[in-house]
């Protein structure tokens, strides 16, 4: 079993970006974090990659992982450039190598990068886990950002995969103490 961490990068938490329950989302993302460790199950940083000028240039403060995460340097990163982190990034290859077949999703944002991330994930046939209050976003011009949560997690419980195939969206606690 891997854990994901997607996007949690500092541009994506700003003053001018403000995350749904960003606090209690690192905290419980860093639980996990912590139980994967002693459980000896890998952890992995998805790291969202922008051209120049953009809060998410490589390289630039807003491009770096939050520091309230529990990263350790040994932990790998994956770089990506849209919104899929399986999308010409290696991902599913590296998790392969590992020898995992299982993951476990968490991150910013619900509406994009993390629900690309699930659905990819599971049509590539891995067996997918969505940490359900470890995930958020912004509020959006149409919708609250508690809404598109809240929405996401309904959607993916909900979607037609083939055979027994089906993504499971668990609360943080329970997975944890599944492990």
């Amino acid at each position: 079993m891997l854990l994901l961490v997607v996007d949690m990068q500092k541009g994506l938490f700003t003053e001018d970006t403000p995350r749904h329950d960003a606090g209690g989302v690192v905290q419980r993302i860093n639980l996990l974090i912590s139980t994967f460790r002693q459980a000896g199950h890998p952890v992995m940083f998805i790291q969202h990659d922008e051209p120049e000028n953009n809060a998410l240039a490589p390289h630039t403060p807003g491009w770096e992982i939050l520091d309230s995460l529990d990263r350790q340097p040994d932990d790998p990163i994956v770089r990506k450039q849209a919104c899929d982190a399986f999308l010409d990034t290696g991902l599913a290859d590296t998790i392969h190598d590992m020898g995992e077949t299982r993951v476990v999703i968490t991150g910013c944002a619900t509406d994009f990068c993390v629900d690309t991330t699930v659905r990819s994930a599971a049509a590539k046939g891995f067996s997918v886990t969505v940490a359900r209050d470890a995930h958020t976003t912004a509020d959006r011009p149409h919708l609250d950002a508690v809404s598109i949560i809240t929405h996401h997690n309904w959607s993916w419980e909900n979607l037609t995969l083939p055979g027994e195939q089906h993504i499971r969206v668990i609360d943080t606690d329970e997975i944890a103490r599944g492990i």
